[in-house]
C-alpha cells in the first residue's frame, strides 16, 4: 500500500501502472487483477502473461516496486500485445524510440 501511495501512475488502455522507485536493488512486481476479467482461468492467463514479461524484461527495468492492474480487455491480449503496451512505459528506450528498425 505504501508503494501505491508514493508511487507515479500510468496508464495503458488495458493497464494501470503504479512505479514508487527504491533507493537500490532490483525491481519488484505487484499484480491485481479481478474477477471483473473473468473466470479464474482467464485472470491466472492474464498473470502469466505479465509475470513472463517481467521475467524477460527485469535487467532492463528500473529499481521500482512496480504494480500492474489489469483492466478489462486485458484478457484477449497476446503476450506481444502485453508487451508493447508495457514497453511503452516502462522501457526508455521503447519510449524514445530508440533501438527500432527504420
Amino acid at each position: 500500500m505504501a508503494a501505491q501511495a508514493r508511487g507515479r501512475r500510468l496508464s495503458t488502455p488495458h493497464f494501470g501502472l503504479t512505479l514508487a522507485p527504491r533507493p537500490v536493488g532490483s525491481p519488484r512486481l505487484g499484480l491485481v487483477v479481478s474477477r471483473r476479467l473473468g473466470k479464474a482461468v482467464r485472470r491466472n492467463r492474464v498473470k502469466r502473461l505479465l509475470r513472463e514479461y517481467f521475467r524477460r524484461h527485469r535487467a532492463l527495468l528500473p529499481p521500482a516496486d512496480i504494480i500492474i492492474v489489469a483492466r478489462k480487455g486485458a484478457a484477449a491480449l497476446s503476450y506481444g500485445e502485453v508487451q508493447a503496451e508495457l514497453n511503452r512505459l516502462l522501457l526508455p528506450r521503447a519510449r524514445s524510440g530508440e533501438g527500432e528498425k527504420t
